[in-house]
């Protein structure tokens, strides 16, 4: 049985490994090495899965598609998977799981060790150029020579990324068996803002309460890491709301700058501040950073000369609401370039959630970012491709 893999990024290194178990392997990867995209992800940490995992994780027209993978092949079973291959791992609090060498090309050199030495072959720097069915299988051509197999897996991820790889080729291949998609848009990605207070505090890091509002109403919220930029927000706690923020325009981002002590509490912070002869420079000295909070009180028109002591009461009140909610309104996103993850993709629908086969196509399966299923931020997505990869790669029981 010889068994073709179109991509060699986190699901299809997955799939392979299992498919390896049934059948001669073959990954084909248009990039020069395997899981190129995978070595950058988690700014080069790599966070394989969380402990906090469920279908409503996951978003996509049918949500629930991705319960079968995830019940089958879910965290522990991930977890041990790697142990097996030789990869050790560390859980935060949080939940999110890191390799302990808190380098994602560990990640990557176990899933290419483990897959050549289970004899998978992996053909780096080979471009896809066509597919289709011919008698008893599917013929995978290239610029200079065609393959055979008796199944094809689909594993060339989403357009997200590009600059790491990511392309539309899945979409194409899929979409010539006679598959259709959904509309793509960029999910966990950097937001732009209005306000050049975003721009002046550039490198900024904050922990911070996020909210993404239209028209007052609040459509998405998250909390930690929001770091500010030359065009407005990122962070894993911007990535989190990015997807609704992507959905339509309108949206305003407003942060809580001090999310775990109240508003009144903060007032009576800075009410004894008052009572010194410190200018309004310190004001908020000691409960942010400084430079954040030297920029918020100079957006809000005092000077950081003007001693504190002249603050009045609604002064201090006007100081606080900002710290507890400086709103920023959206004006768009950084796109796929700069997008972790494609939001939309192949309709699953057209694909059995219980083997990721194809409906439309005997012997054609699905996984990962190329199908219309994306996850939050914090290790989701990558789950989503171990456990969907593995499933594919398990061939459909071979039947």
């Amino acid at each position: 049985m010889e068994v073709v893999i179109v991509g060699g990024g986190a699901s299809g290194l997955a799939a392979a490994i299992e498919a390896s178990r049934r059948a001669h392997v073959t990954v084909l990867e248009r990039c020069a090495r395997v899981g190129r995209k995978l070595a950058v992800t988690g700014n080069g940490r790599c966070n394989l899965t969380n402990l906090d995992m469920g279908p409503e994780r996951y978003h996509g027209r049918d949500p629930g598609f991705v319960r079968p993978a995830l019940e089958r092949f879910g965290v522990s079973e991930t977890l041990d998977f790697f142990k097996n291959i030789g990869l050790v791992t560390v859980s935060e609090p949080s939940g999110r799981v890191y390799p302990h060498s808190d380098q994602a090309g560990s990640v990557v050199d176990v899933l290419r060790f483990a897959a050549t030495e289970r004899g998978v072959e992996l053909r780096c720097g080979f471009e896809v150029r066509a597919v289709r069915r011919v008698k008893g299988g599917f013929e995978v051509r290239g610029d200079s020579e065609a393959l055979f197999c008796q199944k094809l897996i689909v594993a060339a991820g989403g357009i997200a990324g590009t600059k790491a790889g990511g392309t539309g080729l899945g979409y194409e291949l899929l979409s010539s068996l006679g598959h259709a998609r959904t509309a793509l848009r960029p999910s966990l990605v950097q937001l732009k803002t209005e306000n050049d207070l975003p721009r002046k505090l550039r490198g900024v890091r904050a922990d911070a309460g996020v909210e993404l509002l239209f028209g007052g109403v609040t459509a998405a919220e998250s909390r930690g890491e929001v770091q500010f930029a030359d065009y407005g927000l990122t962070g894993p706690a911007i990535f989190e709301i990015s997807r609704a923020a992507c959905e339509r325009p309108g949206g305003v981002v407003r942060l809580d700058l001090l999310r775990r002590v109240p508003r009144e509490e903060l007032i009576k912070m800075l009410a004894r501040r008052r009572a010194g002869e410190l200018t309004a420079e310190n004001l908020l000295t000691g409960i942010l950073h400084n430079k954040l909070g030297r920029c918020l009180v100079t957006e809000l028109g005092y000077s950081l000369t003007e001693p504190i002591s002249h603050f009045t009461d609604g002064d201090l009140a006007r100081v606080a609401d900002a710290v507890k909610g400086l709103a920023l309104p959206v004006t768009g996103d950084l796109g796929m370039e700069g997008a972790q993850v494609t939001a939309g993709g192949m309709r699953t629908e057209e694909f059995d959630p219980a083997t990721l086969e194809s409906r439309l196509v005997p012997g054609l399966y699905a996984c990962g970012e190329v199908l219309d299923v994306d996850g939050d931020c914090g290790g989701y997505n990558l789950q989503w491709a171990w456990s969907s990869g593995r499933l594919a790669g398990t061939l459909g029981g071979m039947r």
